[in-house]
């Protein structure tokens, strides 16, 4: 900062930029709220079909969270810029009371010409006019006043070029998006960059040189910043591609500088977690330097890092990518560099590879050692819906290959991979965490938001790739059941796809014209075959977890559609039919269809049991309704979007006073008991029990509907008879023959 520029600093354009974003945030605040209240709360309640449905309604709630991002990177410009005008406004005040003080002991600044500054007398005794007293001074105070003014020029330099580097970052954060953080002041930022330049500099150290004390600065800074933008891209920038992971092998492996393993070794899980949620934040960016270093950790990947040469690069990176959401486009591009590794190292699969020998442990996030780099990078897309479904849909041999036709990435790993043994067991016990994270990738591949968590309103309607590979997986599982029997910690995550795929497996048993106005779906529709479907089905329900998050879906998508259907202000081109009877008897024998199969897989699960006893189950769909029917979300009117999705109209409809949730809770109300009163029932017993319960179900929810809308009350009695037949149903729908009619049943 030049002496004279902060003298004679004129900041009526900084003023004026203060109050134009001033005025810019509370615009934008505006607009944010008209946004969400508006334009995002009228997208969700809309119907929508088709296209629309899986691209416009997306695109609109990402265009809303746009002016909500907006408004938090004008805030934080905003508040920069005040505070850096106040910082400057108070130093040039400063500056001019220390000439003003200097001039009591007759001393002056003057520019020197090149910006700086030089300390002179203010006027030499010899000059001084005629009985005036000149205050004397000494060489102390020359310099005195030299470093005041010099310290004011400094921290006035500092504020303006630390201003502008965060601001810079700030923009360079996102090319056409917006940063999502806000910054109270300059300070704030400026502690952001400075500690993620100190942290990059402690991980940079030879690993034999680093220090628990280090270890402990690093783990800590990044917990507290993992989330902020500014933080994590110059932390990954500072400390490079090769830098992160010669960082993290550096850690764990003995060869390295592995001896913090004895001092902070029961912190290295969360040192990795913090670390991956840090270059998951750094990976959103858009700037130069992130682009380079994610091309970098590709390119790289096929190479060995650390000085031993036996640790490719994405067997360390993999395991850094477990937590968090990463850029979609990099861990797709990251994918494919992945998979053309994996294809060299096994032959294009026909060997097993990435077997654990002398390496360490690279893993400390739950079973497995880390070796296979397929199991960090599924766990880190069971994170990212968008990058997974494009991942499974990706060739592993393309066409032109050895193979006559192409494999995708889906066929490989679901149906013929060999999976190494990768186990932080010293018993060697093989893990299974890598193939539990296959299905968890595939459950977000399919459903469009993250694994684990429920849809809500506003997750997108599927996409013709999403539904494509649900008919690959239920195709898949239908040829060969053991895919996924053999692999009972699979099927949370199958069951749970099944769920948010009911309508279309209620399309594909019935023959009824018209079957898309019975059963309406948002977006693509998945296209099974009606056998197929029921194989995956009795599959899925030979698994507690599987098996409830059908069993419930399947009983809350059954109140919602009768909701739907027999609301008196249905458009008519949205109506199957004006015969109450007809459609209550098909809606509930359909449903009792799906719950007899599954109550076929639960009983082919306890009769293969040792002790053929049905533990568990009814405690995992305690557990299960739980979340459907917990009152999460907000009621919204009944419409496509609305059914379309069955676990978020259940989840929406489980709010407290809807007839979805009053359903499910009289359903519910007893089963964690009756899980422990009933562990030791027979199969006959579990289907007895479980034909009954959806004949009282069906009336119950039918109950609900007529009451609402003032309807014929022998709906209710149809209702329960038409489940009990669907249910019945079950054991000729899985033997491929024509089940019985609900015209069959008396009452």
């Amino acid at each position: 900062m030049k002496f004279e520029d902060l003298y004679q600093a004129d900041f009526k354009l900084l003023d004026d930029a203060v109050t134009d974003w001033g005025q810019l945030v509370t615009n934008l605040t505006d607009l944010q709220k008209q946004a969400r209240d508006g334009l995002h709360d009228k997208a969700v309640k809309a119907d929508w079909h088709g296209v629309n449905a899986g691209v416009s309604k997306e695109f609109i709630g990402k265009t809303a969270g746009e002016f909500d991002d907006a408004t938090k990177e004008a805030t934080s410009i905003h508040n920069i810029l005040q505070d850096t005008r106040n910082e400057l406004k108070s130093y040039k005040q400063q500056l001019h009371q220390a000439l003003d003080d200097g001039r009591k002991k007759n001393l002056t600044v003057i520019p020197s010409g090149d910006g700086g500054f030089i300390v002179t007398m203010a006027v030499h005794p010899d000059r001084a006019a005629h009985g005036t007293t000149v205050p004397e001074h000494s060489v102390a105070d020359e310099d005195a006043l030299r470093d005041r003014v010099q310290g004011i020029l400094n921290n006035a330099a500092k504020s303006d070029s630390t201003a502008s580097e965060v601001l810079m970052a700030l923009v360079d954060e996102s090319e056409y998006g917006f940063s999502g953080v806000v910054y109270k002041d300059r300070d704030q930022a400026e502690k952001a960059v400075q500690e993620a330049d100190e942290l990059a500099r402690l991980a940079k150290k030879d690993p034999g040189k680093l220090t628990a004390k280090d270890f402990d600065a690093i783990n800590k800074g990044l917990k507290q910043y993992h989330d902020d933008p500014l933080f994590s891209e110059e932390f990954a920038e500072r400390l490079g591609a090769k830098g992160t992971e010669k960082f993290w092998l550096g850690l764990t492996d003995n060869r390295e500088g592995g001896h913090l393993g004895y001092e902070r070794g029961y912190k290295y899980a969360e040192l990795q977690k913090n670390l991956s949620l840090t270059l998951a934040t750094a990976s959103q960016s858009d700037s130069a330097g992130m682009t380079a270093w994610k091309q970098e950790v590709i390119s790289s990947g096929n190479k060995a890092v650390g000085t031993h040469g036996d640790v490719l690069g994405f067997q360390v990176m993999s395991n850094l990518m477990r937590d968090g959401d990463f850029d979609d486009q990099f861990m797709t591009d990251y994918g494919r560099g992945l998979m053309k590794t994996e294809r060299f190292y096994t032959d294009d699969g026909r060997n097993v590879a990435w077997q654990a020998s002398i390496c360490p442990q690279l893993n400390f996030e739950g079973s497995d050692g880390g070796w296979d780099p397929l199991n960090g990078y599924l766990k880190g897309l069971s994170n990212n819906p968008a990058a997974a479904t494009n991942f499974f849909n990706d060739d592993f041999i393309p066409q032109d290959s050895h193979h006559k036709s192409a494999v995708s990435n889906f066929d490989y790993l679901f149906k013929q991979r060999h999976w190494p043994m990768d186990s932080n067991d010293i018993h060697g016990v093989h893990s299974t965490a890598g193939q539990n994270f296959l299905a968890q990738a595939l459950e977000a591949a399919t459903t469009g938001h993250p694994a684990g968590e429920m849809p809500t309103i506003d997750t997108p309607a599927h996409t013709s790739a999403e539904a494509n590979l649900f008919e690959e997986i239920v195709s898949a599982t239908a040829d060969k059941p053991e895919l996924l029997t053999d692999r009972g910690y699979m099927s949370d995550s199958f069951g749970q796809i099944a769920s948010e795929y009911l309508p279309d497996i209620n399309r594909a048993n019935t023959n009824l014209p018209h079957k898309d106005l019975l059963f309406p779906v948002d977006g693509s529709v998945a296209h099974v075959d009606g056998p197929d479907a029921n194989k995956f089905l009795f599959a899925v329900g030979q698994n507690p977890e599987g098996y409830a998050a059908v069993e419930v879906g399947q009983k809350a998508y059954m109140s919602n559609l009768l909701q739907y259907h027999l609301d008196p202000d249905l458009p008519a081109d949205h109506r199957w039919t004006g015969d109450h009877k007809l459609l209550v008897g098909t809606v509930a024998e359909r449903s009792g269809e799906v719950s007899g199969i599954l109550r076929q897989g639960r009983m082919e699960a306890i009769g293969s049991a040792a002790k053929g006893q049905d533990d568990s189950f009814d405690h995992a769909v305690a557990q299960y309704q739980n979340l459907i029917s917990g009152g999460i979300g907000t009621a919204v009117g009944v419409g496509t979007s609305f059914i379309g999705s069955p676990v978020a109209g259940g989840i929406v409809g489980g709010a407290a006073g809807t007839a979805t949730g009053s359903a499910l809770q009289w359903l519910f109300q007893d089963v964690q008991g009756d899980s422990a009163d009933h562990a030791h029932d027979t199969e006959g017993k579990v289907w007895q029990k479980g034909w009954k319960l959806n004949g009282d179900y069906a009336q119950r929810a039918t109950e609900l509907a007529v009451k609402r809308y003032h309807l014929n009350p022998d709906l209710v009695i149809l209702a329960g008879n038409s489940a009990q037949q669907g249910y019945f149903n079950a054991q000729n729908r899985l033997n491929g023959e024509q089940p019985g009619m609900t015209a069959d049943i008396a009452g």
